[in-house]
């Protein structure tokens, strides 16, 4: 399934919506720049719902880790929800459950990011 995605503006944050598979960085190249346009007018908190994404390679991580370096670069934070087993298990892997806060519902992520 090719990657989709979503963005849903909130009060006080976005929801970035993932859907598919991320497996090449290019394919998340539109995502990207809108991320930077996102930034470029002062937003900086991003829920990933990752509920609808199939699978995830290290171009995928690749991508998260951009979208939370840029984040937090512009001062901000990112807060993720939705992980499937496969995708949980290979955060955990590679240790990125203990640099992404991650929450077991839509309602405690965006907590999260509100509290920021």
């Amino acid at each position: 399934m090719a990657f989709e995605y979503l963005i849903e503006t909130k009060t006080g944050y976005d929801i970035i919506y993932l859907k598919g598979n991320l497996i090449d960085k290019t394919e998340a190249t539109n995502l990207l720049n809108e991320l930077n346009y996102l930034i470029e007018q002062g937003k900086n908190r991003f829920l990933l719902q990752l509920s609808d994404l199939l699978y995830m390679n290290s171009s995928g991580i690749g991508v998260l880790i951009s979208i939370l370096t840029k984040a937090r670069n512009a001062g901000g934070e990112v807060s993720i929800t939705g992980l499937s087993p496969k995708i949980n298990q290979l955060l955990v892997i590679t240790k990125l459950n203990s640099v992404f806060k991650i929450a077991d519902s839509e309602k405690e992520a965006a907590h999260i990011l509100i509290q920021y």
